[in-house]
């Protein structure tokens, strides 16, 4: 009996069992988790049956689902770390491009559309109907995804050379559908950095109230 070719039939087997049951997930998690372990046994049984290109191709497929997977699960983890600290978003930052901005650069003016959030690395900048100035490590334009009418409700400018990360609504979006759990954090996320920029509204009226009585 030749057991050799039971084992590469059985591997084969139950590597395409685990192909199928990818086909079968909904989130990008447990189908990055199916796709490491078919990729191992994959590499396995094509080494025992002696085809390389099989084995080759598995090699260079598993890192990349492995590097997927941690990105994915850093991504999440961020989500919830930023929400009970300082509502930052530096685990987005994989997923960002980066851009140089020159002074006197206006990045969008107000009541243009809105596509994309802003990551402030270095520099300085400034929302200009608002006199309000940006230093590097806020995130600008999160809102704009969640508004109705995805207007810009102020200009945003370069005041001093610097470095901006974006990322477009679409890509926040796809990252939600690969991942529901990242979703959920994120608009949580987001209404807590709504509800702190009402707060601080709040404490600019009480402040200018005493100046008017």
């Amino acid at each position: 009996m030749d057991y050799s070719s039971y084992i590469g039939s059985a591997g084969s087997a139950f590597a395409s069992v685990i192909v199928l049951a990818t086909y079968s997930m909904k989130t990008m998690i447990p189908l990055r988790v199916f796709g490491i372990l078919s990729n191992i046994v994959f590499i396995l049984t094509s080494l025992h049956t002696g085809t390389y290109v099989i084995t080759v191709l598995h090699c260079v497929m598993l890192p990349l689902n492995t590097v997927r997977l941690f990105q994915m699960l850093r991504l999440v983890r961020g989500v919830k770390s930023s929400l009970s600290e300082d509502l930052n978003m530096d685990w987005l930052k994989p997923f960002m491009t980066k851009h140089h901005c020159r002074k006197g650069d206006v990045l969008f003016a107000k009541d243009a559309v809105a596509d994309e959030m802003y990551y402030t690395l270095s520099g300085r900048y400034r929302l200009t109907e608002m006199n309000i100035d940006i230093p590097p490590g806020q995130i600008i334009g999160e809102l704009g995804m969640l508004a109705p009418s995805n207007r810009r409700t102020a200009s945003f400018e370069c005041i001093e050379d610097g470095i901006l990360l974006t990322v477009t609504y679409q890509q926040v979006k796809e990252l939600y559908f690969q991942n529901p759990e990242f979703g959920f954090y994120f608009l949580r996320l987001a209404t807590a950095r709504l509800f702190d920029n009402i707060a601080r509204l709040q404490t600019q009226v009480e402040q200018l109230r005493p100046a008017h009585a």
